[in-house]
């Protein structure tokens, strides 16, 4: 079931399509990745999600009703750029935050003082915002988005400014959230990230979605049937050993191993040329290749706009 379904929503400013036309499906109890390169509509769909500005045309569904001022309570939104008070003690900042939610006092200070234990950060409660590290400041940040245990848990970059440990503890606590029935949207560049914690996604690209499904179909489908073979022994026994059915991509001497991609008409060739190989040569591996997310990424958003590649490579997010 969807938590969130968006249904052919437009939105435009002055002359300026942010969004165009678009659908999307956010299951329940899912952690769904929300990609595009900038300014392709990402940050205006989360503005309407949060009730922060309307569609022109379309409407969102929020569980079984349309979406309406009244989710909010029920939705969580981690920005991009952090927005703590610099001059507040972190305390009673993450309270006041707590209770713009909703919350009662009382039990916004009882689960604080459980979340600052789990964070090890109990000592930061009468420091001031502007004595914290960046890293530091965001982890008070993702504490009071998820506080009040909204159904809807909305996370851009959330893992920018982190340190590897504290990228693994906030990881690790998406995870959770989502086994224990959180619908979270996950927004990102870094397309590790999205393999490793995003069951689906949607790929948005001058305000039109140009890829959406589950993360393993699409890689699935993103196949070429190249297949990369380390073997030692003869490399001219290898290459006669290939037929029509094949094309040579790459050769490597590792330490003595061969390392060669091979792209096949279809994968079952595989089976033929192991079987006419290994009679000349001693297989160490044989391994298909699946494309990566970001290889995904660059190769459709190159189909509708190749230089907003060379943009993301020079802004170093490729």
């Amino acid at each position: 079931m969807d938590l969130l379904h968006v249904k052919r929503v437009y939105k435009s400013y002055a002359d300026h399509k942010a969004l165009h036309n678009l659908s999307l499906h956010v299951k329940e109890q899912s952690i769904f990745g929300l990609l595009g390169p900038n300014g392709a509509g990402k940050t205006t769909l989360i503005r309407i999600i949060n009730q922060i500005t309307g569609p022109d045309k379309g409407e969102i569904i929020f569980g079984k009703e349309k979406l309406t001022p009244k989710h909010i309570s029920q939705i969580g939104y981690l920005p991009e750029e952090r927005g703590l008070y610099k001059k507040m003690k972190v305390g009673e900042q993450a309270l006041y935050l707590a209770q713009l939610k909703g919350m009662d006092k009382g039990e916004a200070k009882y689960k604080l003082k459980q979340w600052f234990e789990k964070f090890e950060i109990d000592s930061w409660w009468d420091k001031r915002i502007e004595e914290l590290s960046k890293g530091m400041a965001q982890k008070v940040q993702f504490i009071t988005t998820v506080l009040h245990e909204p159904k809807l848990l909305i996370l851009d970059e959330p893992f920018s400014g982190f340190d590897p440990i504290n990228t693994n503890l906030i990881k690790k606590e998406i995870l959770e959230l989502r086994e224990n029935g959180t619908t979270i949207i996950f927004s990102t560049h870094n397309m590790e990230s999205v393999e490793e914690i995003c069951d689906d996604i949607a790929l948005i690209n001058k305000s039109k979605k140009i890829l959406d499904g589950n993360v393993t179909e699409i890689k699935e489908a993103f196949k070429s049937n190249v297949f990369e073979i380390v073997f030692v022994g003869n490399m001219i026994a290898f290459t006669n050993a290939l037929w029509t059915a094949f094309e040579l991509l790459e050769t490597k001497n590792v330490n003595g191993r061969m390392h060669v991609k091979v792209r096949a008409n279809k994968p079952s060739d595989m089976n033929e040329l192991i079987k006419t190989i290994v009679q000349d040569v001693q297989i160490i591996s044989v391994n298909e290749i699946t494309p990566s997310m970001n290889d995904i990424f660059i190769q459709k958003v190159q189909e509708v706009m190749p230089e907003t590649i060379v943009e993301l490579e020079e802004e170093g997010k490729l």
